[in-house]
């Protein structure tokens, strides 16, 4: 699987790491972060599926994130519940991932109308503990999204990088 990635700062795997002992309980815990901003599909020519990506962000301006809080998917349409997650604002991120969204296939349920910009800590363990997550305050985290990957889910690496002017 594909998808177009956005990169998180330092400060954001920092707080990530600061929440490790909490998260440990779970199934999965993540030990890479990034916000997925929208899933591509599966390519035999990857190079094409890479170019439409490109050309469909081409004009698309640097955009600011604000991480505000912890929350959770109690019932994610997807995998083990419940996901913990941090929870990206970002009306720029939204519009990019509607501008996405024309251009490639929609997953319904996780994307459109129903995207929510976030980045997974961990899933699949004890709601009680997501809530007590959830309920934690945390220092907001802000920065500026000046450039996109294109990430390789197969091999969980980034391929490509699109830079977002200023």
């Amino acid at each position: 699987m594909y998808s177009v990635n956005v990169p998180v700062p330092g400060r954001v795997r920092t707080l990530a790491n600061e929440l490790y002992p909490e998260l440990v309980g779970f199934e999965h815990v993540r030990e890479e972060h990034s916000c997925l901003l929208k899933r591509l599909g599966e390519a035999d020519h990857v190079a094409q599926l890479q170019h439409r990506a490109h050309r469909a962000l081409e004009g698309a301006p640097a955009v600011e994130a604000r991480i505000t809080a912890i929350d959770y998917f109690e019932d994610p349409p997807l995998g083990s519940a419940p996901v913990v997650y941090l929870a990206v604002e970002s009306p720029g991120l939204e519009s990019i991932h509607d501008d996405l969204t024309a251009a490639f296939d929609t997953v319904e349920g996780l994307e459109g109308d129903d995207y929510v910009p976030h980045v997974t800590l961990a899933r699949g363990g004890d709601i009680e503990t997501a809530k007590r997550l959830a309920d934690r305050e945390i220092e907001p985290i802000e920065w500026t999204v000046s450039g996109l990957e294109f990430w390789d889910g197969t091999y969980k690496l980034p391929v490509s990088r699109v830079s977002l002017p200023a």
